[in-house]
């Protein structure tokens, strides 16, 4: 009966589509991402106060206990409590027939009552929650909100290869994105300018792949100049564990990724027997791409990588694994005599065919430990199978490609997704970063399944923002050019209808409330080039 209620709720949004503006203007209201439903009574607010109960049963203990902590820097707000007495206060609970992401909000003079699907479908509810208390002090409109995402993938990535990321700083990136109900991490832990994962079989990746002597400065334009500073940084296998821990308790899987083959500078330094020619090269200093790959006609690489993803499934639980796949180049294998070697052997007909062969070999390795492979849509290039999941970031065409053959598949486009990219066209007061442009209107306005194939459609399980980190130095840059941006990637990760431009200018002024509570910092000539 209830998913019954949760599907009519859905399909009465369209309803209220032009109605909604006024009311957010004149309730104060704001929830971004946008809910799929809400019903907001003109008059009544339930006031949340650090005295309000949180009641709740034994499932739904672990989102409410975040929720208070998370409310804690806010106004003190007490654990969850276990009760059955009647009473006002915040009462959260699971049920089965509400959609497992999903949630029903009531909100009346006797109280709160949360309904949610699942852990998660419980903690997203009170996130929805945290953001009106923050947003309006404390005061909640009387009304009934039903809710659900429209993509199971919600995803945001972090690269710490160019630049490192503490620990904490990592579990900050954490709290803003699953503050925005999105879902998985993306962890670009590999790369030509460092290797940031401890592999007990191969000290020598972090011993030696760790650190590069010294860091391009500026975009490297005449004259070229590096800033002389060793840099360095990596994760333990007990903070990789730490991480993942504190990322699942707020309902987000974290997704390795383990450069292969091309971007592993950093690994030939560290153990140049992986490269063709074998010989000794610098962790890397400077960004873009390097000829420098490891060897696809060695069986030695694939003993390597095989033991290498052995120790990163046994640290990460998540399904997927991404091996990257972007980007190789291919001069060293036309040179090399292993690879010309394996691609006759295989009866192949071009080195990019060597590299479906490296990518087809992991993919079946993974397999066989239980997971499934998910690389950037290069990995399409000399076939792939099916069972692969494309991140599709050249553009769209990739991704409507590999969906209509059948394979799963992320949206993230560098054009609308890259996040490094400029916030505005003047650049005025943004720093430098590594260029292009991607205003908070154009990633709203984005359709997802523009140009599809009613076949292409089921198979987009998402869309992922990417936060590449050559000119990201801190995250307090990258925390400015997350926000408000997430505000705007986040309805298209989760809203089944976004709303015009009015209304979520509004809605983000507000928002901006709610992250300067949290203590995060957002991007400031965007609200001044609003005014």
């Amino acid at each position: 009966m209830r998913r019954f209620v949760m599907g009519v709720a859905i399909a009465m949004a369209a309803l209220f589509t032009f109605a909604l503006p006024a009311d957010v203007a004149a309730r104060n209201y704001s929830i971004v991402p946008e809910p799929a439903y809400m019903d907001i009574q003109p008059e009544g607010d339930y006031v949340v106060t650090a005295k309000t109960r949180i009641v709740v049963n034994d499932e739904a203990w672990n989102p409410a206990e975040r929720f208070a902590e998370d409310m804690m820097s806010y106004f003190g707000m007490k654990k969850p409590m276990h009760t059955s007495k009647r009473g006002k206060g915040i009462k959260v609970r699971i049920d089965q027939f509400v959609p497992a992401e999903g949630y029903e909000m009531t909100i009346s003079a006797e109280g709160i009552i949360i309904i949610g699907g699942s852990e998660a479908g419980i903690y997203y509810g009170l996130q929805t929650l945290r953001q009106i208390i923050i947003t309006n002090d404390g005061k909640v409109p009387y009304g009934f909100i039903a809710d659900e995402p429209t993509f199971a993938y919600r995803g945001a990535h972090l690269d710490v290869s160019r630049h490192f990321f503490s620990v904490e700083d990592v579990k900050n990136y954490i709290d803003i994105i699953a503050a925005h109900k999105l879902n998985r991490l993306h962890w670009h832990l590999t790369d030509d300018q460092g290797w940031r994962i401890e592999i007990k079989a191969y000290p020598e990746l972090t011993e030696k792949g760790s650190m590069r002597k010294e860091t391009l400065v500026g975009h490297g334009l005449n004259p070229v100049e590096w800033d002389g500073t060793p840099y360095g940084g990596y994760y333990t296998q007990e903070e990789i564990r730490e991480v993942v821990k504190y990322a699942a308790e707020r309902y987000i899987e974290v997704i390795p990724e383990i450069e292969m083959p091309g971007h592993s500078q950093a690994a030939l330094h560290a153990l140049p027997w992986l490269g063709c020619n074998e010989q000794i090269v610098d962790v890397w200093t400077t960004w873009g791409v390097t000829p420098e790959v490891l060897c696809a006609g060695k069986e030695t690489t694939y003993e390597f990588l095989e033991n290498v993803l052995d120790e990163v499934i046994e640290l990460f639980p998540s399904e997927l694994i991404h091996i990257g796949g972007d980007e190789c180049p291919k001069d060293r294998w036309v040179e090399c005599e292993h690879c010309q070697a394996m691609i006759k052997a295989l009866g192949l007909e071009s080195e990019e065919e060597l590299q479906g062969y490296l990518v087809a070999r992991i993919e079946k390795y993974l397999n066989s430990k239980g997971r499934r492979m998910i690389g950037w849509d290069e990995i399409l290039d000399g076939g792939v199978t099916p069972t692969a999941t494309v991140m599709s970031w050249r553009g769209i065409n990739g991704g409507i490609y590999a969906a209509e053959r059948g394979n799963d598949v992320v949206m993230t486009p560098m054009s609308l997704c890259y996040l490094n990219f400029y916030q505005t066209e003047s650049r005025e007061g943004e720093g430098l970063q590594i260029g292009g442009h991607i205003p908070f209107e154009k990633i709203y306005a984005w359709d997802v399944y523009e140009g599809m194939s009613d076949a292409a459609r089921p198979h987009i399980i998402g869309v992922q923002l990417n936060m590449w980190s050559e000119y990201l130095k801190s995250m307090d840059m990258v925390e400015v050019m997350l926000l408000p941006r997430l505000g705007a990637m986040c309805e298209v990760q989760w809203s089944h209808d976004r709303r015009d431009d009015s209304t979520i200018r509004a809605k983000m002024e507000l928002m901006r409330k709610f992250y300067e509570a949290n203590g995060w910092q957002c991007a400031p000539y965007y609200f001044n080039f609003r005014k």
